[in-house]
């Protein structure tokens, strides 16, 4: 354990070095094509991806707080009218039958492949890869990568149902205002800062061992372990940190968006969000490959 701390500090020391590198490499056109063509198959997949989990949740499962889990970070990632209307529709759209639930759960193992796609592409050439994967090949890696990913995400739900559980035991709450609470066009959600400060403790290293997943088995090479692990947990906060700025110049972003976007205010604020998420997980990718060539390890 002291090693990975070690490991952490030594990292966030090497950023005063490599800060001007990442900044280059975010400004650059290739990241921002990469981005954004992550950021366009995010947008096919957020939907479908959000329905299934509710409807595992709900119908399978059996889980109601699990489900309003998902409720409550979707406000955290979106405040304001946007997270209201996804968190509104969602709960008035999810299946209430478990066989509508598999058809939805297919089609988004096709959609959520295009994901990986560009990030196999960008990783490649970050740590000097030739030639990228087949497409068949890309498609099974990419199916693997979803269902890890996606396990990670069931249990970052479940652990904050579970907190949702004991403070409603605790408050003498019930489920169903809870539910209005966070599911309702225009009601104003009153988790407890304590409770979505947990939530996000526990999201944390969920965020952590997705990132650190597709760091190490999407590029077409064998990737070091011990120079990712680091490295996953920083871009980890990073994400968590991008989280509190949005929730600070929202009011902003919403009057903005809203203006000058009108009814399409919820798709751009989602392509927007995962544009950002995308370039930083990107810069992470290729800020390890940096520092292993830097520091003599075997990336070309």
């Amino acid at each position: 354990m002291y090693s990975l701390f070690q490991d952490l500090d030594d990292s966030a020391r090497a950023l005063q070095y490599d800060w001007r590198d990442i900044g280059r490499y975010l400004i650059s056109t290739e990241a921002h094509v990469y981005a954004f063509a992550v950021a366009a198959n995010v947008m096919l997949a957020f939907w479908p991806f959000l329905l299934v989990m509710i409807s595992l949740f709900r119908n399978v499962l059996n889980w109601p707080a699990a489900e309003l889990a998902i409720y409550m970070g979707i406000r955290d990632y979106f405040p304001g009218r946007v997270g209201s209307f996804l968190s509104y529709n969602l709960n008035l759209l999810a299946p209430t039958s478990s066989r509508v639930e598999w058809v939805s759960l297919i089609l988004l193992l096709f959609t959520a492949n295009g994901v990986f796609l560009p990030l196999e592409v960008a990783f490649n050439k970050a740590w000097g890869v030739k030639e990228n994967r087949s497409l068949l090949k890309n498609q099974v890696v990419s199916m693997g990568l979803i269902f890890a990913c996606g396990g990670l995400a069931l249990m970052s739900a479940a652990l904050g149902g579970s907190a949702q559980m004991l403070w409603l035991e605790a408050s003498g709450q019930s489920l169903d205002v809870l539910r209005q609470n966070l599911t309702g066009y225009n009601a104003v959600s009153n988790t407890p800062p304590l409770l979505m400060l947990l939530a996000k403790l526990m999201s944390l290293p969920m965020t952590v061992l997705s990132l650190l997943l597709v760091y190490v088995y999407l590029p077409n090479r064998k990737v070091p372990f011990g120079a990712v692990l680091p490295r996953a947990v920083l871009v980890g906060v990073a994400l968590e940190l991008m989280k509190w700025i949005n929730l600070a110049i929202w009011p902003w972003i919403q009057m903005k968006f809203s203006r000058e976007f009108g009814v399409f205010v919820n798709s751009v604020t989602i392509l927007t969000w995962s544009f950002l998420a995308g370039l930083l997980v990107l810069a992470g990718a290729e800020w390890t490959a940096r520092r292993v060539r830097a520091e003599g390890g075997t990336a070309p």
